[in-house]
């Protein structure tokens, strides 16, 4: 397909021509490269991206320009958009794009530059449903649209309340003086940007004019950038081609420190200083490392801007410019691996992307796998084996929740039409696409030569998007002794076999590095996984203040597996003997007072133990142990902490720390107390968040958009009450 292969000349970030490789050949007496062929980065049979409604196979997009108003008040984009299009196949008549009904459409214009046509041609257009996440924009063409002559599509339009566009009043902010807008294009979400072909199948370059008020800064994920001052108006320029979900802009009250040669780190005031003092000079370490791994990085600029607690994910790997969210600042162990892992997606995921949402694991796999090289190289092989387990653990626990032959446990996943792709965004594109890449390297022998596979691969395809066939067919001919043994048909190892088979991986890589790190953590938790507290001389040897973050979030996410905890020896286990206790406290909502009825064990001995020994410790500590430790508190109904879950939740109103702990209360017997928590902080939390609550707790379809909230009836639950069917979200990962 033409619109795989059109890029410009590969610029390297000091403008020189990329070499044909990062270091000297590592496949023995092959010679060179093998040549991509015929097959890689063309897909064999046309591709179809059931996600978008547009024809994109029918074009080949040049270019996109964005001329675009911010209003905070009205909370709108206004403005244009200009496509620089040329048709590749004979009879196309009419332009499809991705749209979304957020989209307000005020007119539509062709222009013919080389027909001497001066004035644009008004044309006509209707807009036809699609899917819940999108619309199909269907534009008539002029006749003197002719293949491979270029035509510029002007497409005039306002934004409103779309998903990709997130308005922030300054409340919700972190200095809470300013208003902020972010957009966040993944996956499907940019068309309620600009009308678009919404495909990783599509790259092109763009530029972009934005206008905003005094005292607002923009930043976008462009290469290049400029600013006139009086007429408040950002210029930006992407030179190299990237898919629609790659376009990004934040505007707000941003200031920036440079941290090295080509980053920056950007904040509002009140964190700027913080993350600066998180980060330091790692991010150039980083990239050094990367690119002595898999070769120059190729977009520039590494700017990283942390957004406020409303940020819907962790981080997102805009080019140029790294979104990430502002609460992982409490964890420099996570924030490290977060920001590696989004620099990791400067090679993989943005330079070659996956050609369909059906292969996400073509990016975040081989950048989960790229990173933990990084970190290898960086920190030593033991952390990263620590990392790993962590996630792995959780892929496991993924696994036993949602069942072996769950189909969105494969890594090619089919969409059905109409199934929005990030609903299926979970830790099998990352941790089962990462065994596959480990695989890969451990077929090739030594990891050093994988290492300049990668280099290569990200040489033959880059700026290109790409299908898992691409990959394979490419690493068969680097590997020609591989290839003459047949290992992608190895019996229960078979490539067809991990791309489209169900559960768990079928190689894991030797963790055996990281086990001076992995097994005080196992011991610990087979010391409290029986009956009876262990005493505290047996406890004296593990120091849990030394430990690191992810050791300690590995013991508690081990605990979680196990909870709720066993009740000691003292405990009747047919609860025949367990007492009732009723709770009288004063809720702060309409004064009213509440009861709640339950069911204490008459000897709580380990979780109390748990609690006397860690619970101090614990809370001194950042958010992604506290949240483990709580969640523990929750389903072992341990009221003595309740205070903490009530204080954490009042802190933090990121969708990382809230669902997880919502979900477990209305699981268990506090769902009063949830309800309570939420009418408490539900107006500092985003209305898309605060919609996600309502679901959970009210559990009655399509929550209200009620920015103040449905008027509530809480009856508490009984003991007795069976917890909701499982969900990913339910699952003990962090995102």
């Amino acid at each position: 397909m033409a619109e795989l292969h059109q890029t410009p000349t590969a610029l390297c970030c000091c403008r020189k021509s990329l070499p044909v490789s990062g270091a000297p050949r590592c496949v023995g007496d092959s010679g060179s490269r093998p040549s991509a062929g015929p097959g890689p980065g063309t897909p064999r049979c046309p591709l179809v991206d059931v996600a978008s409604a547009s024809n994109f196979r029918c074009f080949q997009l040049r270019h996109l320009h964005l001329d675009l108003r911010l209003n905070f008040a009205m909370k709108e984009m206004s403005g244009w958009m200009v496509l620089d299009l040329v048709p590749v196949q004979p009879g196309v008549h009419t332009l499809v794009l991705d749209s979304h009904p957020s989209l307000l459409i005020q007119s539509i214009d062709c222009k013919v530059p080389v027909s001497g046509q001066e004035e644009p041609v008004s044309l006509t257009y209707r807009v036809d449903p699609f899917t819940d996440y999108g619309s199909s924009l269907n534009i008539t063409l002029p006749s003197a649209v002719k293949p491979g002559r270029l035509i510029q599509i002007t497409v005039r339009y306002t934004t409103t309340d779309g998903p990709a566009i997130w308005w922030l009043d300054s409340e919700l902010t972190c200095g809470q003086s300013r208003p902020l807008v972010f957009t966040q294009g993944h996956s499907v979400c940019n068309r309620s940007f600009f009308p678009c072909f919404d495909t990783p199948a599509v790259k092109s370059t763009y530029t972009a004019t934005v206008r905003v008020p005094d005292g607002v800064t923009v930043l976008m994920s462009a290469s290049r950038s400029s600013f006139s001052k009086e007429d408040r108006v950002f210029q930006f320029s992407m030179e190299f081609p990237v898919p629609s979900y790659l376009v990004a802009l934040v505007a707000g009250e941003l200031q920036h420190v440079d941290v090295g040669p080509r980053s920056r780190v950007w904040a509002e005031p009140c964190l700027l200083s913080c993350a600066v003092k998180k980060l330091g000079g790692s991010v150039e370490r980083w990239l050094g490392v990367a690119e002595e791994l898999f070769g120059p990085y190729l977009w520039g600029r590494c700017d990283i801007v942390f957004l406020p607690p409303s940020f819907p994910i962790v981080a997102m790997e805009n080019p140029c410019l790294t979104f990430i969210i502002a609460s992982i600042l409490e964890s420099s162990e996570f924030l490290l691996i977060d920001v590696v892992h989004e620099i990791a997606h400067g090679w993989f995921g943005n330079a070659v992307t996956n050609a369909t949402w059906e292969e996400m694991w073509l990016s975040e796999g081989l950048a989960t796998y790229a990173q933990r090289r990084i970190t290898t190289e960086a920190y030593g092989e033991a952390f990263t084996c620590l990392e790993t387990a962590v996630r792995l653990d959780a892929l496991h626990r993924q696994l036993r929740l949602l069942g072996d032959n769950n189909p969105v446990s494969k890594l090619q996943v089919k969409f059905e039409p109409g199934v929005n792709p990030s609903s299926l965004m979970n830790l099998f594109t990352y941790e089962k696409g990462f065994c596959f890449v480990a695989y890969l390297s451990e077929l090739s022998g030594d990891v050093r030569r994988f290492d300049c596979f990668l280099r290569d691969y990200i040489c033959e395809f880059k700026f290109k998007s790409v299908v898992a066939q691409d990959l394979i067919d490419y690493f068969l001919r680097y590997f020609p002794e591989l290839m003459d043994a047949a290992v992608s048909q190895r019996e229960g190892l078979e490539f067809e076999r991990w791309l489209s088979g169900s559960g768990p991986p079928l190689f894991e890589p030797d963790l055996s590095a990281g086990g001076a790190l992995t097994r005080p953590v196992q011991d610990l938790c087979d010391l409290w996984r029986s009956r009876e507290a262990p005493d505290l001389k047996t406890l004296e040897s593990f120091d849990l203040s030394a430990w690191s973050t992810f050791q300690i979030v590995l013991f508690l996410d081990r605990m979680l597996d196990l909870s709720p905890l066993p009740q000691g020896t003292g405990t009747n286990t047919t609860n025949t003997n367990d007492t009732c206790t009723n709770i009288v406290y004063l809720s702060t909502l309409d004064n009213q007072t509440l009861s709640l009825s339950v069911c204490l064990s008459v000897c709580p001995d380990v979780m109390a133990s748990l609690s006397g020994c860690y619970s101090s410790l614990f809370d001194g500590l950042n958010a992604e142990v506290q949240i483990r430790w709580l969640q523990m508190v929750v389903r072992n109904s341990f009221y003595p902490e309740l205070p903490r879950v009530r204080a954490f939740l009042h802190k933090h109103t990121s969708r990382m720390y809230t669902v997880p702990l919502y979900d477990d209360l209305v699981a268990g017997v506090m769902k009063c107390v949830a309800v309570e928590i939420f009418n408490q902080t539900q107006r500092r939390l985003h209305p898309n968040l605060r919609r996600t609550l309502q679901q959970i707790l009210f559990q009655t379809g399509p929550a209200s958009t009620n920015q103040n909230g449905p008027a509530l009836s809480i009856v508490p639950p009984s003991p007795s009450t069976q917890p909701a069917a499982v969900a990913l979200r339910d699952v003990n990962v962090s995102a």
